[in-house]
């Protein structure tokens, strides 16, 4: 199938590409989150009985179950075929690239990572790695003293204890301050390959490209269920963000090794200090601005997963939180169709699977109880589940597919889907929660000791 995607052509810039001015108030509608989300679930719940109650119930499940079917067929027959060009024979002409790390109390990894990112195979004079301390309490500011003696592209920015925003507060103090054309996120625990920069990079001469996520790998997946589960996790999100992609739909940004055009995030206004997840908030923003986010399956960035089930819930919750937030933010520019019919409808289906069926679960399975009969969304959860497990033969084909044995991995798909059912009861709770309680904007810091049980990063 031809890819629908502009990543497929060379095109000429967009005329926001050339302006440095925000074109819209991203913070309009940020107040009031708990109401907009108290009517999204009085409309969600409300609608389940209303279902039930008809005679056209099944009949419409059945059609909108039609209708992801057909869109998912679309998605899994697309294929890229953009070509990547390389960066120019002459280092001097590379770009300058921006490193930035927001750490705090990351003794354990901090110095791992300084290494690994100051030895990327890039000329160190057109190269700078920025590291937060955002008031550290531990020994993370005196072995940055150290390693500052060491690698003269370090640079170290305190933060005063207290500082507002989070990890966005963290990141927006700094990236005025350098000098990259391109700006690159890792988190402290990150260990990324070191020809990262020169794989990555080629894509942005694509010119209305606004951001690279490349794939997350856990370095410690030998561990247990848990970083089992969340390998196989990865290398699902990344293939469905480029098939999505690949489609002209909606590519979005993970936080570690993500990659974005300086100019795009000035466009933006920098971070958003009004969100949990600065990440998934600046990949809507992106979007909404009509730049386009690619994704990269290779190479990867490692990164440690939590082996604990209340570390993951607490994890996840976050996640769910943050990306919950962005439809509540931005719905206004959603519904007017600012991103085009493309990215509106790949958009529309995956809040409809990641946010509206769990949220509605609760009143299906209560309903089916009460009335004696098989839950009406019985044929979208059983589809989502059967092209989740279709998604993760692929997905985990092809993050192996530089291995010279890459068997059908039908026990690592069958793990995920059996895994990936915890984001049912994140999901629901997540939406009950945003809607009757009040709000928190708290970043929680995920703790990383430095486990590496897998192989080199590929």
């Amino acid at each position: 199938m031809p890819l629908n995607s502009p990543l497929d052509a060379t095109v000429t810039p967009s005329p926001v590409a050339l302006s440095s001015a925000p074109e819209i108030d991203y913070y309009q509608y940020t107040a009031g989150r708990r109401r907009k989300a108290a009517v999204v679930l009085v409309a969600v719940w409300g609608l389940t009985a209303a279902l039930h109650l008809s005679l056209w119930g099944a009949p419409i499940v059945w059609a909108i179950a039609l209708g992801l079917g057909i869109h998912f067929l679309r998605l899994m027959g697309a294929h890229r075929h953009a070509e990547v060009v390389a960066l120019p024979s002459d280092r001097q002409d590379w770009p300058q690239v921006s490193l930035l790390v927001a750490a705090k109390n990351e003794a354990e990894v901090i110095e791992r990572l300084v290494h690994n990112l100051c030895s990327l195979d890039y000329p160190s004079d057109r190269l700078e790695v920025w590291v937060i301390d955002d008031a550290s309490t531990d020994a993370t500011p005196d072995r940055l003293a150290e390693l500052q003696s060491h690698y003269p592209q370090l640079r170290v920015h305190q933060r005063q204890a207290g500082a507002p925003g989070g990890k966005s507060g963290a990141l927006n103090e700094v990236w005025p301050q350098t000098q990259g054309e391109f700006i690159a996120v890792f988190d402290a625990d990150a260990q990324a390959p070191v020809d990262l920069l020169q794989q990555v990079l080629p894509r942005f001469q694509q010119p209305q490209l606004g951001a690279v996520q490349v794939r997350k790998a856990i370095a410690n997946s030998g561990t247990n269920f848990w970083t089992r589960g969340q390998t196989v996790e990865m290398m699902l999100d990344a293939y469905l963000q480029q098939q999505r992609v690949a489609i002209g739909g909606i590519g979005e940004l993970r936080g570690n090794g993500q990659f974005i055009r300086r100019a795009a995030l000035e466009r933006c206004g920098g971070f958003n200090e009004e969100t949990i997840t600065d990440d998934l908030d600046l990949a809507f923003r992106l979007h909404l601005d009509h730049w386009w986010i690619d994704c990269c399956i290779h190479p990867a960035v490692q990164e440690e997963g939590v082996v604990r089930s209340l570390a993951l819930w607490h994890q996840r919750r976050r996640w769910a939180e943050g990306g919950y937030q962005r439809y509540l933010d931005y719905w206004p520019w959603l519904v007017r169709n600012r991103l085009g019919p493309q990215r509106s409808v790949d958009l529309a289906i995956f809040w409809l699977t990641q946010y509206i069926l769990p949220t509605a679960a609760i009143p299906d399975l209560a309903l089916a109880l009460i009335l004696k009969r098989s839950p009406l969304y019985g044929p979208l959860a059983g589809l989502t589940v059967g092209l989740t497990l279709i998604s993760l033969l692929r997905g985990i084909r092809q993050a192996r597919s530089h291995e010279a044995r890459n068997p059908l991995p039908i026990g690592q798909s069958l793990l995920g889907v059996i895994y990936m059912l915890h984001w049912i009861p994140v999901m629901a709770y997540t939406t009950m929660r945003m809607a009757f309680w009040p709000k928190q904007l708290r970043w929680v810091k995920t703790v990383h000791v430095g486990e590496t049980h897998s192989a080199p990063v590929a």
